[in-house]
């Protein structure tokens, strides 16, 4: 067929029309930024600025490299090769991984970067590894923004070289850990030896390291190898680590990639952070929530630690090499990249985050505190967008986990009794994470939850009326928070988050039988069925404590942050791709909420702590709803935990 210009450049105005044409409108949740961010309370200078001393840069490392010139050319101070074929198999690619690095295994290097700032010390140490990406597109160069800040606030940073242990391998997340404990190892040479730049100027009693992706889960298996003298794999392999390691920052990482002796890796007594953006491409699911939750704190000391699902974050740009290519060269074929956050605003997040972290729990500056307690404290310095947020300190006592049994009505402490009253759901379960459409224990939070659900409208011909608000109470054994020392300083805390089910309206207790209902109750009588395309109603609800004398106080939930329904995220630019792959298009992250004692007995003053009987959530301010509930205890927390005011006007509402 003959075509003519016209008709070519016709033909050419089509084709460029079908690739717009098979991009589905742009899915985003209602940002609600504009209220829950506009108080800024926290005391604190911002974190996310920079320090007052100059910055030096350096490298380290074999001074061999064939591939890159700063570790060949560059290189300030030399390293060993070290031996990790015990820890990193290469399988069928060793032959060509191994000509192009020029090395194996048995001689692998000790390569990192370093941003120090130029002063006497000892300045704390940091170190970040990245996680797996193409080898030949190396990644260590990607965290530049925070080396810089870092060291202008008094830290040295290391940004390690994994690259070579990077690419179509697997199961190599022992082989990071390691690496970030023979970092250190070798940092400790130096700050004793004389005769290098750093002699003496490391604070080798303030540790942190940082992860991304695999590399996050890397800070857990460093930490469980941290406390270990052989390898867990092959005990013939003797470890002699036992640094004092203070702080893990997991940036978007992964979980179970590598399991010691078969075991999810445990972590003990360290400060814990860990954040996710929920349109991450890569790891699609939020799999640092249950690293999070396997931390535990046993000696005694203060700790804490923190979770935060950042909406419209993405799993590349916390790095600047990777940047928005979650899926490779070709992500922007793959993903919707309209609905991802500036990179700049998702990298401003990560130094606000990082660093308050890091002056909280490697210089104790309490002012930073309040900030990991509840975001909306920060308004002033964190992107506008919004932020699910988990914290937990150690003195953090449980009274309900749902972990112990399969008897609703039993808590995690002897004598703890669980009741509910006019609930359409109750019921306990496994939570499951976004990932896929089958799901089971292996995608599961490896987490219990109770859920909950209510309508408070009494079923029939007069829609309007009302029956007493449903409730679901923890009950405490006598004498039990005089034992536990529970004060005005004390908080209640505990998890929630609503979800989309709406319970109907509940059957009127002057009812006939069920069975007669049903055969005589007319079409006209019975209740419409929701739309469930209509936006769901706000819920709120509110928490009561009650005395075994009988005096209780009660405060409205929505004071202490936004109760909002889990955020959808629709990465995928084939949203029919997307609802195949998975199980659910929102993550359920349950949000911490934190109640100050002190804010009950502001509206009673007869409340006595020292006899509290029960702890209530009567459902008296939404007509009905469903919500997830989980980690109900109190705490006796930090003071400077509260330097900063939680329940400012309009905050979280």
């Amino acid at each position: 067929m003959h075509l003519t210009k016209r008709s070519l450049a016709g033909l050419a105005a089509l084709t460029a029309l079908i690739p717009a044409a098979c991009v589905p409108a742009m899915k985003l949740a209602k940002n609600d930024a504009d209220v829950v961010l506009a108080h800024h309370t926290i005391t604190a200078p911002d974190p996310s600025t920079p320090g007052s001393l100059s910055v030096r840069h350096l490298y380290y490392g074999s001074g061999t490299d064939r591939n890159r010139s700063e570790y060949r050319d560059s290189v300030t101070m030399r390293t060993d090769s070290i031996d990790a074929s015990n820890l990193v198999d290469l399988g069928q690619s060793a032959k060509s991984r191994n000509k192009y690095w020029g090395f194996t295994p048995k001689g692998m290097p000790l390569n990192g970067r370093v941003w120090y700032p130029d002063g006497s010390g000892p300045f704390p140490l940091v170190l970040i590894a990245h996680g797996n990406h193409d080898m030949t597109d190396y990644s260590d160069p990607g965290y530049g923004y925070l080396g810089e800040l870092l060291a202008s606030r008094g830290y040295i940073v290391v940004s390690l070289d994994m690259n070579f242990i990077n690419g179509g391998i697997r199961n190599e997340n022992d082989a990071r850990g390691w690496f970030f404990l023979k970092h250190i190892e070798q940092w400790k040479k130096w700050n004793e030896a004389p005769g290098n730049p750093f002699t003496g100027k490391v604070d080798l009693d303030r540790i942190a390291i940082i992860g991304h992706s695999r590399g996050g889960e890397a800070v857990g298996q460093a930490a469980n190898f941290n406390r270990l003298d052989r390898y867990p794999d092959d005990a013939n392999v003797k470890f002699d680590f036992h640094y004092n390691i203070r702080s893990l920052i997991a940036i978007a990482p992964v979980d179970g990639q590598y399991r010691p002796g078969d075991r999810l890796a445990p972590l003990e007594n360290v400060n814990y952070l860990v954040f996710h953006g929920s349109h991450d491409g890569d790891v699609s699911a939020f799999m640092g929530i249950r690293q999070y939750q396997r931390v535990q704190f046993t000696d005694g000391q203060p700790h804490f630690k923190a979770a935060v699902f950042v909406y419209r974050a993405n799993h590349g740009q916390w790095n600047t090499v990777w940047n928005n290519h979650d899926n490779g060269p070709r992500s922007g074929r793959i993903l919707d990249l309209r609905t991802l956050m500036p990179p700049q605003e998702q990298r401003q997040f990560a130094k606000v985050y990082i660093s308050a972290f890091l002056e909280a729990t490697l210089r104790d500056d309490k002012r930073y505190l309040p900030l990991f307690r509840d975001h909306r404290v920060a308004g002033n310095w964190l992107p506008k967008t919004m932020y699910t947020t988990r914290f937990e300190e150690s003195t953090f006592r449980s009274l309900a986990d749902y972990e112990e049994d399969t008897d609703v009505t039993t808590g995690a402490v002897p004598g703890v009794r669980i009741g509910g009253d006019s609930l359409a759901t109750w019921k306990e379960g496994l939570l499951q994470l976004r990932t896929t459409n089958s799901p089971g224990e292996g995608t599961s939070h490896y987490n219990y939850a109770v859920t909950l659900g209510w309508n408070n409208r009494i079923a029939g011909p007069d829609t309007t009326r009302m029956g007493p608000p449903a409730r679901y109470s923890v009950n405490l054994p006598f004498a039990l928070s005089r034992e536990w020392g529970l004060d005005e300083d004390a908080s209640l805390q505990f998890l929630l988050m609503p979800t989309d089910p709406m319970p109907g309206p509940r059957r009127s207790p002057d009812a006939p039988p069920r069975d007669s209902t049903a055969r005589d109750r007319s079409r006209s009588e019975r209740p419409p069925r929701p739309d469930p395309k209509a936006e769901k109603p706000p819920v709120d609800l509110s928490v009561e404590l009650t005395d075994a004398l009988g005096h209780s106080a009660k405060v409205a939930l929505g004071r202490y942050g936004a109760i909002r329904r889990p955020l959808e995220s629709w990465i995928s630019r084939r949203h029919d791709v997307e609802k195949s792959r998975f199980g659910a298009m929102a993550e359920l992250v349950l949000q911490t909420y934190t109640i100050p004692l002190a804010d009950f007995r502001r509206t009673n003053e007869q409340l006595d702590f020292g006899q509290l009987t029960a702890i209530r959530f009567v459902f008296d301010r939404a007509t009905a709803g469903t919500v997830v509930v989980d980690g109900i205890g109190f705490a006796t927390m930090d003071p400077a935990f509260r330097a900063a005011p939680l329940t400012a006007t309009g905050a979280g509402r």
